[in-house]
């Protein structure tokens, strides 16, 4: 990866664009749950989104995987797809987007108070 790849994110690009030719690939209730997958993942990223790209790529290689093992998608991630997510993504109740950027929020918020008033 070159300097200029990481600046403009082209190199995400085509490993993003790797992934869904992967995902094509798979039978039709496989490519719902890698769509439900992207959707689920997606409040874990970070500005690039280049943090998830891992994440993303085994959880291909799972629906892959067990496509071939000619499992259910239902065997595989259970019901609760959204669960699931936030496990790969770093546990169950692992902080999102929003968590960070209210933390911040309130950070600047109690600093400009204490100035304030002391």
């Amino acid at each position: 990866m070159t300097f200029w790849e990481t600046i403009t994110g082209s190199d995400l690009t085509r490993e993003y664009q790797a992934f869904e030719a992967r995902a094509k690939a798979l039978p039709a209730e496989y490519q719902d749950a890698w769509e439900q997958i992207k959707l689920h993942l997606t409040p874990y990223g970070d500005f690039t989104g280049r943090n998830l790209m891992p994440i993303l790529d085994g959880a291909l290689g799972l629906l892959e995987e067990t496509a071939g093992d000619g499992q259910s998608v239902r065997d595989v991630l259970g019901d609760d797809v959204k669960g699931f997510c936030a496990a790969l993504a770093g546990g169950e109740g692992s902080r999102d987007h929003r968590d960070r950027w209210r933390e911040q929020l309130n950070r600047n918020v109690a600093r400009k108070l204490a100035r304030l008033g002391g």
